[in-house]
């Protein structure tokens, strides 16, 4: 197989490289070098961007398709959207559910998982707060159960990555100490605690890498005499204990309140998410999000009337990892290759994955976004095949 030259600016590992190129042979990456080094026929100069295939650690579907509830053929179909709209590592995200659902759900996704399609599986819940149950079925929301979790890592047999749980629910101890035996990333979210409970938690988890779940959302707000568990977060991950997750899709946060976090933490500490839904790549209408009706206007999916959640709560997001780089980018004025990094090599790392995914470096695999200047996906490449189903 010839090798596959792509030329423009790189933009990798928080750099700009003008007039770049990358070589790509079979599924590695073999060179990235400026196009007067290189050895060899060049493509023609080009104003496109070359971005690392993105990384997205919370996806909860897209296509019409949720990974709470669809079929494999269904989340096969969430995964190749977002793949064709760059995100190249997805983790499928689930919501709330009774043991009998979560244990079913895992076995459906586990082949995708095990098949390199998907990078594993989020447990957003159950052992969160139903005071900040957001779109969860608040009554799937139960006490921490290290039993229970146990049961469930063993059953998924390394296919889950991730947990998210709230620092103040019963036995948060024991909860971490189950994800440590099973090699699963602990996150903060969907929390009601103050922040010195939440700074407990942090320092409870002893330095393993650690995020937050959707920063801001499904959490008090900040006040000046109670901090709340955002601040510990922010503050967290200033001393470099842990990673906070944005929706920064001009919906969850503000533009403002996206570029402070960027400015306060660097992009180092910040993991872009989508937090997508069935409705990402959709048109307006009614959705589910597990058992939890879901409206989408303007393609903002908020609860619908009558579902047992707060009224009206954002219910996920509708839009693709490069979506919201370019939101972050242009909205929230946060530089380029910071906005890059944050949806690449940072959760790439978060996942343990960075020798392999989320940089243009010889010997990773050959993931890349080729996007025009506006970041308009023109082209995607996945362990050095193109994706098809269209990304622009």
């Amino acid at each position: 197989m010839r090798d596959r030259v792509l030329r423009g600016t790189v933009v990798t590992d928080g750099r700009l490289l003008p007039d770049s190129v990358v070589t790509v042979a079979g599924d590695r990456i073999v060179a990235v070098v400026p196009a007067a080094a290189h050895d060899g026929p060049l493509p023609p100069a080009s104003s496109s961007l070359l971005l690392p295939g993105l990384v997205d650690v919370h996806d909860h579907g897209g296509a019409g398709h949720g990974f709470p509830d669809a079929t494999a053929a269904g989340a096969a179909a969430a995964v190749a959207h977002h793949r064709a709209h760059g995100t190249t590592t997805t983790v499928a995200s689930l919501v709330s559910a009774p043991p009998a659902v979560l244990a079913e759900r895992i076995a459906t996704l586990r082949p995708l998982v095990v098949a390199g399609d998907l990078a594993g599986i989020h447990l957003e819940g159950p052992f969160l707060a139903a005071a900040r149950c957001g779109a969860h079925d608040p009554d799937a929301i139960v006490p921490g159960d290290p039993a229970l979790l146990d049961e469930l890592l063993t059953k998924a047999d390394g296919a889950v990555a991730s947990v998210t749980y709230a620092p103040e629910t019963a036995h948060a101890a024991d909860l971490l100490a189950v994800l440590a035996t099973h090699g699963v990333l602990p996150s903060i979210g969907h929390t009601d605690a103050d922040a010195r409970t939440t700074t407990t938690g942090i320092a409870r988890a002893g330095g393993v890498p650690m995020s937050a779940t959707h920063l801001f959302n499904a959490m008090p707000p900040v006040h000046h005499r109670a901090p709340g568990p955002a601040a510990a977060c922010l503050a967290a991950a200033a001393r470099g204990e842990l990673v906070v997750e944005l929706v920064a899709d001009g919906v969850h946060l503000a533009p403002d309140t996206v570029a402070a976090v960027f400015d306060l933490v660097g992009p180092d500490r910040v993991a872009l998410v989508t937090d997508a839904m069935a409705a990402a790549g959709m048109p307006d209408g009614r959705y589910h999000l597990g058992t939890m009706q879901v409206r989408v206007d303007d393609g903002v999916a908020r609860l619908a009337a009558g579902t047992g959640g707060p009224p009206g709560a954002i219910a996920g997001g509708t839009a693709c990892l490069v979506d919201v780089v370019r939101e972050t980018v242009r909205d929230a004025g946060v530089r380029l290759q910071d906005a890059v990094l944050a949806a690449t090599r940072t959760p790439a790392r978060l996942l343990g994955l960075d020798g392999e995914v989320g940089s243009l470096t010889p010997g990773h695999r050959a993931d890349v976004l080729v996007t025009d200047a506006d970041l308009r996906p023109q082209q995607v490449l996945r362990a050095g095949l193109p994706v098809t189903g269209g990304g622009a």
